[in-house]
């Protein structure tokens, strides 16, 4: 039987576009379970992002239920602002890792200081965090700031950052879309090797069909049927 690690139900998220409302996810359920797989793919504006920010809480949906772990977050019976930010914020400190577009680092940190700080954040040692810069191939950038170095290096530093606390669910929106074809190659691998080798759950957004295909699921979101 899966251990069920995520949960959701009836999600709907609408934006204004001048007197419109446009509906980017209606109706939307899935689940994951721990060690599984799960590719969000469709055209640009289809709504891969806005899920991933409500999944970890950046963003708010308009109806829905969210079960991460063992927090329950239900649009029908709303918890105080601040408490339910607070328990979103907990999550993504210890349980979610987050690998945004863009690497989102410290800039008065240089990139392995970066690396520790998210390992401590989450109550992991820091003692690993220059062996996965390294096998990441920026092992040599460790004492570098990140406006010294590339985007894909800065990408890199951010994944590095994510496998460091060695979350219960990773969240992926594009992570190597900064990065040429061969890094972009060995990210991918690390980044289910992670996967498998502490069970976690990943759920990514990509463009790529050929990545798409090596989770368990894909959940096509110009359709949103139920995973």
């Amino acid at each position: 039987m899966v251990d069920l690690l995520l949960a959701v139900r009836g999600l709907n998220k609408q934006f204004r576009s001048g007197t419109q409302s446009v509906s980017v996810l209606s109706d939307l359920s899935l689940q994951l379970g721990r060690g599984e797989s799960l590719a969000l793919t469709g055209r640009s504006g289809s709504g891969k992002s806005t899920l991933l920010n409500i999944l970890c809480g950046l963003e708010k949906p308009d109806a829905g239920r969210i079960q991460v772990l063992e927090e329950v977050f239900d649009s029908r019976k709303p918890a105080g602002s601040r408490q339910a930010e607070a328990r979103w914020a907990a999550l993504r400190r210890r349980q979610i890792g987050v690998v945004f577009q863009e690497a989102n680092l410290m800039p008065a940190l240089s990139l392995l200081d970066n690396v520790r700080l998210r390992a401590r954040l989450a109550g992991q040692a820091d003692d690993k965090c220059e062996d996965w810069m390294e096998r990441l191939g920026i092992g040599e950038l460790a004492d570098r700031y990140p406006d010294q170095v590339s985007g894909g290096q800065r990408q890199r530093a951010a994944l590095a950052m994510v496998f460091a606390m060695k979350p219960a669910l990773i969240l992926a929106d594009e992570p190597t879309g900064s990065l040429d074809r061969h890094t972009a190659e060995a990210v991918t691998r690390q980044l289910f090797d992670l996967q498998a080798r502490h069970g976690c759950g990943l759920i990514l957004a990509t463009h790529d069909a050929e990545l798409a295909t090596r989770c368990n699921h894909h959940l096509d979101l110009g359709h949103q049927p139920e995973t």
